[in-house]
């Protein structure tokens, strides 16, 4: 019996930039209805070799085969026409046009001078029908949550007959119950002879979907992995090229004195309607406060007002005494709070800028980064050099504008940003949203040094185990309410989750 040839296959494939070589002699192969996973740390070159397979950059060596034939591929447009979808880690959506419009976008049917888009609206309904997406063709992009938005790109791929999906971190931004939904659909597109290539750094979920695992590190082929034999420890080990410690041992925090105080908070939404209600906690020094709760829950809203993103409908925040209820965010970043804000791209960095210049975008008016109104580039430069090593940005080149980085390089950069300096209060919303899981240990434990150094910090995750591993006490959002707040000796898994499902009652343990 032959061999089964590939649907997709790399060879050798070599992608060099000025000063880095990105891809070195990468061998890949994916095969029919069979989900591939995609591993390796922030810059390892996961990326630039999808886009070399989408044809968004060309090879310098090595070949791209499609069910065994040799192909070029000199753009998306080629990719899209040889049957590969690609679903970025960013969506490409416009927020102001409808579902239909979105995917017809690039590939419009026309019924005389008109755009068809009845046509095209059926046929969105029949792809949301077959693979159980549930999207209404009709409604507008930006009024969808995040997960039905993720949808909608898998449709355009679909729409336009894709049977190689490449899904770039297609869990980062899902809630766990989206996850689920997503993993239904993924294995409805299997059962079809859809062949998908799945790139996360989330290792339970890749060990959970995937059927053969691939592995690169700093550029090169780190190996392949079966996940029937391979455990997050072995994977996270072959990714990094090291032990990685994937739960932070630590003592637990002691609270020392009262840092911020949130009076009786509430919020609206754009929509005018009650985003927070009524919350009241107060968060101390040398402890870490995790805000847990499914997203949507009143989370972001809390995390804005605190930082001066978003007016108070009603109540006070307390700043070490300084009353801040609608401060604007440079007041209260000179109070001494940090902020890793939930949405990196519109919330904490400039993309055109440097990255020398979105180290210091709250401090460039400070000595040493200023003389005045003369801005100090020397001493910016200087400062870039050392945060790009400590904090592992690839490439460590700090005149590249952020938007040239990978999503996970952007984060490592805002951290370092926002850790590297004194602050008397941290909050980090979504801090290891996109990061590997080496960088996820060297960030969670720089949390914890700096709690132990005696700062309050505020962590808001969607991922219940970093929650449970770094938290002193978990406080649990849910409808805009914070129903509960935990000692982190009461806060296990199944107590946080019926909190975050807005059942006060205790977990049944009779079966345990």
């Amino acid at each position: 019996m032959s061999e089964e040839i590939p649907v997709l296959e790399v060879r050798g494939i070599t992608k060099r930039f000025p000063g880095v070589l990105a891809n070195d002699h990468i061998d890949l192969k994916l095969f029919k209805g069979r989900v591939l996973g995609l591993l390796g740390e922030n810059g390892a070159g996961k990326s630039t070799l999808m886009n070399m397979i989408y044809g968004l950059y060309q090879p310098d060596e090595g070949e791209i085969l499609i069910n065994g034939l040799p192909v070029e591929i000199d753009g998306p447009d080629d990719a899209i026409a040889r049957g590969i979808g690609m679903v970025h880690q960013h969506f490409q959506l416009v927020d102001v046009l409808t579902v239909t419009e979105n995917v017809m976008l690039g590939n419009e049917s026309v019924n005389g001078p008109f755009l068809d888009r009845e046509t095209a609206r059926k046929r969105i309904i029949e792809i949301s029908d077959t693979y159980g997406l549930n999207v209404n063709p009709d409604a507008v992009v930006q009024d969808l949550p995040v997960g039905i938005q993720q949808r909608v790109e898998i449709i355009k791929a679909l729409y336009r007959r894709a049977d190689i999906l490449i899904l770039d971190e297609p869990t980062a931004v899902l809630t766990p119950q989206e996850i689920v939904g997503l993993f239904r659909i993924i294995r409805t597109l299997l059962d079809d002879g859809v062949s998908i290539i799945f790139i996360n750094h989330k290792l339970k979920e890749v060990l959970e979907i995937c059927d053969d695992i691939t592995v690169l590190r700093r550029g090169k082929l780190a190996g392949h992995a079966d996940p029937k034999n391979s455990t997050e420890q072995s994977l996270a080990s072959l990714m990094v090229g090291r032990d990685v410690v994937l739960q932070i041992e630590k003592e637990r925090g002691k609270q020392i004195d009262k840092v911020m105080e949130i009076q009786n908070l509430t919020v609206v939404d754009e929509r005018g309607v009650p985003a927070v209600k009524n919350v009241s906690v107060d968060v101390f020094s040398g402890e870490i406060l995790g805000i847990a709760g499914v997203q949507g829950n009143g989370q972001t809203e809390l995390i804005e007002a605190i930082t001066g993103l978003r007016g108070v409908d009603h109540g006070k925040i307390i700043l070490l005494g300084d009353n801040i209820t609608g401060a604007s965010p440079r007041q209260i970043t000179m109070l001494g709070a940090g902020h890793v804000p939930e949405d990196r791209q519109r919330m904490g960095m400039v993309k055109p800028f440097e990255v020398m210049h979105n180290m210091v975008l709250n401090t460039y008016h400070k000595s040493p980064f200023s003389r005045g109104i003369v801005v100090n580039d020397d001493a910016i430069a200087e400062n870039a050099e050392s945060l790009v090593q400590e904090y592992d940005v690839r490439p460590p080149l700090i005149h590249n504008t952020m938007g040239s980085l990978s999503g996970g390089n952007q984060q490592k950069v805002i951290i370092a940003r926002e850790f590297s300096r004194p602050v008397k209060l941290l909050i980090a919303a979504q801090p290891t949203r996109g990061l590997d899981v080496g960088s996820i240990e060297f960030i969670h434990k720089q949390i914890v040094r700096m709690r132990d150094e005696g700062t309050a910090v505020i962590l808001v995750s969607t991922e219940l185990d970093e929650i449970l591993s770094l938290s002193d006490r978990v406080a649990v959002m849910f409808a805009g309410e914070m129903i509960d707040v935990l000692p982190i000796e009461e806060a296990d898994r199944d107590t946080v989750g019926l909190r975050m499902a807005g059942s006060m009652d205790s977990p049944d343990r009779s079966e345990s």
